[in-house]
């Protein structure tokens, strides 16, 4: 079982539109309404898989009640954390050209009593997982070392720990060591302070968090591919992708498909990418089954292309 902690949930309602014009009224086309989160479509692509997931979510008001409905509809067991304050919003509007607009609400604050029963329900549900990803953004009211508190637990139980989130969070959580953490390349430069400009950069970035205390580090790298680095090596991953339908939520898709794999060496980064490749090829956050994979079409090596230079170098 793949257990997820998603500390800021959402119900996200996705309109599709003509063109985005300011100021005027707008028929969409098209409209679709998701749970939303990073941890949540990580469990969303574990149980699209066949696997078996548990999603820990603070949960409230109409919005939350409704993401639960929609997570129990994909066969995907919540752990609800009854908070005082309404589950987010978001929305996002697309465009026929393939331009995303997104607008993401604040989200409610945690009280101290919620913040701790947040913590206990991971810990009560955490005895059967095989890994625990925690995935986002921290909602107001929880301390940039909220996910370092997770780790710390999560290690003294006996459990391994993923960890997708950005910025201090990120930084103050891997004093704990978290068995894997996994940015993208922004996530990447802005956690080491410089910009990345060819995969070579990437590695040493990784290798840097590494150095801060990750065990590993899984990098999503947009187009050009994924990075995994760990203490027995570097590994660089990439897939042909034919057409690029939708990029919300590949990032999670890849991360369930590293821990569906086992969580470590390469043989989880080919994984990781054929569930990324697969999940941007399909519309909005729609996650990838076992037919949608092509690991056919995926090359993993040792042989890190370093000298490689990004398609989307990060400033």
């Amino acid at each position: 079982m793949i257990l997820t902690v998603t500390p800021n949930p959402s119900l996200d309602r996705t309109y599709e539109v003509p063109a985005l014009e300011r100021g005027e009224v707008i028929r969409a086309t098209g409209e679709r309404m998701d749970p939303g989160g990073k941890g949540v479509n990580v469990s969303r692509a574990v149980a699209a898989a066949g696997q078996r997931t548990v999603a820990v979510l603070p949960l409230g008001g109409a919005p939350g009640a409704l993401v639960a409905d929609l997570l129990d509809a994909q066969g995907i067991e919540v752990a609800p954390v009854p908070v005082a304050g309404a589950t987010r919003s978001n929305i996002a509007l697309a465009e026929s050209d393939g331009v995303l607009t997104k607008i993401n609400a604040p989200g409610p604050e945690l009280s101290s009593e919620e913040q701790e029963l947040l913590l206990e329900t991971v810990r009560a549900q955490s005895r059967d997982a095989a890994w625990i990803a925690c995935c986002g953004s921290l909602p107001r009211g929880l301390a940039p070392a909220w996910y370092a508190d997770v780790v710390a637990r999560a290690h003294a139980g006996g459990a391994r720990i993923a960890l997708d989130t950005s910025g201090r969070a990120l930084l103050e959580a891997l004093r704990e060591q978290p068995d894997v953490v996994k940015p993208n390349a922004e996530e990447l430069a802005e956690a080491v302070g410089r910009p990345l400009a060819t995969v070579g950069d990437a590695v040493k970035a990784a290798e840097e968090l590494r150095g801060m205390g990750a065990r590993a580090v899984l990098a999503s790298l947009g187009a050009d591919g994924q990075l995994l680095v760990d203490g027995a090596g570097a590994w660089f991953g990439s897939a042909r992708v034919d057409v690029v339908r939708s990029n919300v939520g590949a990032g999670d898709s890849s991360l369930a498909g590293f821990l569906i794999a086992g969580g470590s060496g390469p043989e989880a980064l080919a994984s990781a990418v054929a569930h990324g490749a697969a999940a941007v090829q399909l519309p909005g956050s729609v996650m990838p089954t076992p037919a949608d994979l092509d690991p056919a079409a995926v090359t993993v090596t040792a042989d890190v292309p370093v000298d490689r230079v990004l398609r989307e170098p990060v400033s």
